[in-house]
């Protein structure tokens, strides 16, 4: 498999850290997430994978998988990543589909125009950021008072979805001190076998 990857981007590591998890070798190639992306991906990037995003898995047959969601929903397939009863599966949907749509727009957001692009945005966006942010922090810390994990009692694919971009909040001026069931939940994903971090 090769993986066309970033340090620096959240949905890049989630596919990296279950190919850790999973023990499958694979090679990487660095992409821009800054800047002219389209212009610096280039035609043989944009022929494999039309949409132009990262992360891309070019499977052993030369198939290419996009979407972050996507590549980890097939990579989990018939492992304890994603479980095989139709309502713990739907669990780890629901969670995967609230990192997406609630918390990833805002946390990861913020990191990415903070700290990676050039030009900051206005403080009112970073208000809006931060509002809705912490309302899906919220959320989170709320589930993890009665559980340990986000779905199926026990560590899946949903948690790698929102570990990704939640254990760097604090870049994106999101503190974690008031969510202690956080912090709790963060350093047990840590603790998983194959953990690997952001940047490794």
């Amino acid at each position: 498999m090769h993986l066309y990857d970033n340090l620096e981007s959240g949905n890049c590591y989630k596919v990296r850290l279950l190919l850790s998890h999973l023990g499958i070798p694979f090679t990487k190639e660095d992409v821009s997430v800054v800047g002219d992306r389209d212009a610096q991906r280039g035609e043989a990037f944009f022929a494999r994978n039309p949409i132009g995003k990262i992360p891309t898995l070019v499977l052993d047959d030369g198939t290419a998988l996009v979407e972050s969601t996507a590549i980890l929903y097939y990579l989990a397939e018939g492992t304890p990543y994603l479980p095989a009863e139709k309502r713990a599966r739907a669990r780890v949907l629901q969670w995967m589909s609230f990192e997406q749509n609630n918390h990833e727009p805002n946390i990861a957001t913020a990191r990415h125009e903070l700290v990676l692009e050039a030009e900051k945005p206005s403080a009112e966006q970073v208000d809006r950021w931060q509002s809705a942010g912490h309302r899906a922090l919220r959320v989170m810390e709320r589930h993890l008072t009665e559980n340990d994990f986000f779905a199926a009692g026990r560590y899946t694919i949903a948690d790698i979805a929102l570990f990704a971009y939640t254990h760097v909040a604090p870049e994106g001026g999101f503190e974690l001190q008031g969510y202690p069931r956080i912090g709790t939940w963060l350093d047990r994903v840590r603790e998983q076998p194959g953990h690997i971090g952001l940047r490794d």
